[in-house]
C-alpha cells in the first residue's frame, strides 16, 4: 500500500478522559511499564526496565529542556493576549537567543489575535531585583504563526531571565488544567539540559538518577542528542488520508562523539521517545544526501516529510553515519545541526532504532502511526492491553518498551 494513502480512521481507539493522566505518579520510576517483546506482552514497574535491555546496547536520550513558552499581556482595554513561542527568528540559534539582551524575535502563536490589531503591548515585572519593562510588537504572518519582536529596557537581563520570570510552562492542552509550580519539575526529564522545547520528550519523564545508574550498572551505554519539540506535536491529523497532513519541522543537533558511538554499535540504538526516533532515523537520510554531494551545507540538509519513501536505501546505516562524521571533519565542526519534517508511518523501514521506549499516544495521531510502523502494524493489541490493565495514557501516563 502507498504510505500516503493510509487512512487515519484505521488508527483510532476509544480513550476515556479518565484514562488520561492529569498528573504524574508521585515517584517517576514507579510508573507502569508495558513490555512488548516480539509479540509477547507483559508488564512490570518502570524502575526494572534495565533487566529487559541487552548488555552492551546503546540507549539514546533527547536532552532538550522545555521553556516557559507562554507569556500573557493585558491591553489597556483589559483584553488578555497570549504569545506562545514556537521557534527563534533572530537570532535563530537557540543558545544565542537565550543569551540576548535588549531585543530578539520569535515566531509565535497569538491567542486572542482579533483583539491585537496593531501597536505594541507592555508588561512590567521584577527580574533579579530589577524592574523590567517588556514590549512586544506583532509583525508579518509566518504560516499559521506571526513574527513577534521582543524588546526590554535592561541590558543586564537576558531573554532566558525574562522567560524564567514571566513565562508559563506549556503543559499539553489535553490535560485541561492550568500549569502548576510542580510541573516545572515534573514536566522536565532529569537529564534535560538544552533549552528550546515547547513540549517535553515525555518517554524520558519516567527516568530517575537511580534508574540511569542501574542502566549503567547493567553495561548499557548511554548517549544524548537534542531535538527541540515543537507545538506541532499536538496538532491532530484532520485529513482522511495521511498525505493531506503537513508535518511540522523540528530542529536537532548531534555531537560527533555520539555519531561515533552509534557507528561502534553498528548503528543499532534503543531510542528513548519518538523525538529520539525522529532524529536517529533522519540521520540516515542526511548521510544519504551527503553521499550524493558532500559539498552541501547544513542548511541544505533538511529532511523533507516524504523523503524516506522516495529515497532508495543505497547505503548501510553505518555508511550513512560515517558520511556525517566525514562532513563534520571536513568543515571543522564538532556537532551536526539539522532539521527534519520526517513522517514515520506504516511502510517505513527503520534503519537505526531497534528498540523503543515510549508512552501511550493519542488516537489518530502521527505518533501512533510511528509506533504502528515500528511494530509492523501490531499496535492495537498493545493499546487494548493497556486499556484493559489500568495503564495511564499520554504525557504524564505510563510507559512501554517495544521490541519488534
Amino acid at each position: 500500500m502507498n504510505p500516503k494513502q493510509i487512512k487515519i480512521k484505521d488508527y483510532d481507539y476509544t480513550l476515556p478522559d479518565s484514562r488520561i493522566a492529569k498528573f504524574p505518579v508521585m515517584q517517576r520510576d514507579h510508573s507502569k511499564l508495558l513490555i512488548y517483546n516480539k509479540g509477547v506482552i507483559s508488564e512490570d514497574v518502570f524502575y526494572n526496565i534495565s533487566k529487559y535491555l541487552p548488555q552492551g546496547a546503546l540507549m539514546v536520550f533527547n536532552n532538550t529542556r522545555v521553556i516557559q513558552a507562554r507569556i500573557h499581556f493585558h491591553k489597556e482595554t483589559g483584553a488578555l493576549i497570549e504569545v506562545f513561542l514556537l521557534e527563534p527568528a533572530m537570532p535563530s540559534d537557540y543558545e544565542q537567543m537565550f543569551q540576548t539582551n535588549v531585543e530578539c524575535s520569535w515566531y509565535c502563536l497569538v491567542g486572542n489575535l482579533k483583539k491585537w490589531k496593531e501597536g505594541s503591548l507592555k508588561r512590567t515585572f521584577d527580574v533579579k531585583g530589577h524592574s523590567v519593562s517588556l514590549f512586544v510588537e506583532r509583525k508579518e504572518e509566518h504560516g499559521t504563526s506571526h513574527r513577534v519582536i521582543f524588546r526590554w529596557d535592561n541590558t543586564d537581563i537576558t531573554f532566558a531571565d525574562i522567560l524564567d520570570s514571566v513565562g508559563e510552562l506549556p503543559i499539553p492542552p489535553y490535560l485541561n488544567r492550568e500549569a502548576q509550580d510542580q510541573d516545572k519539575v515534573t514536566y522536565q526529564t532529569v537529564y534535560s539540559k538544552i533549552k528550546g522545547s515547547v513540549a517535553a520528550p515525555t518517554a524520558g519523564l519516567h527516568f530517575t538518577d537511580d534508574v540511569l545508574k542501574d542502566i549503567d550498572a547493567h553495561g548499557i551505554n548511554r548517549e544524548e542528542l537534542t531535538l527541540h519539540v515543537g507545538a506541532g506535536t499536538f496538532r491532530p491529523v484532520k485529513s482522511d488520508v495521511i498525505s493531506g497532513h503537513n508535518m511540522h519541522t523540528e530542529f536537532f543537533s548531534v555531537h560527533r562523539s555520539t555519531l561515533m558511538n552509534l557507528i561502534v554499535h553498528k548503528a543499532n540504538a534503543i531510542a528513548v521517545g519518538t523525538t529520539s526516533v525522529r532524529t536517529l532515523e533522519s540521520l540516515y537520510y542526511v548521510g544519504v544526501r551527503l553521499a550524493a554531494n558532500m559539498q552541501l551545507m547544513e542548511n541544505q540538509l533538511h529532511i523533507d516529510q516524504w523523503e524516506p519513501y522516495e529515497t532508495a536505501p543505497l547505503l548501510t546505516p553505518v555508511e550513512a553515519l560515517q558520511n556525517i562524521v566525514d562532513f563534520l571533519d571536513r568543515n571543522c565542526l564538532t556537532t551536526f545541526h539539522g532539521s527534519t519534517q520526517i513522517i514515520i508511518v506504516p511502510g517505513y523501514e527503520y534503519k537505526i532504532v531497534k528498540m523503543l521506549v515510549t508512552n501511550f499516544h493519542q488516537p489518530q495521531s502521527t505518533l501512533l502511526l510511528l509506533v504502528s510502523a515500528f511494530l509492523h502494524g501490531d499496535w492495537k493489541r498493545i493499546y487494548d492491553y493497556a486499556l484493559g490493565h489500568d495503564f495511564r495514557f499520554l504525557s504524564y501516563g505510563d510507559s512501554s518498551l517495544l521490541i519488534p
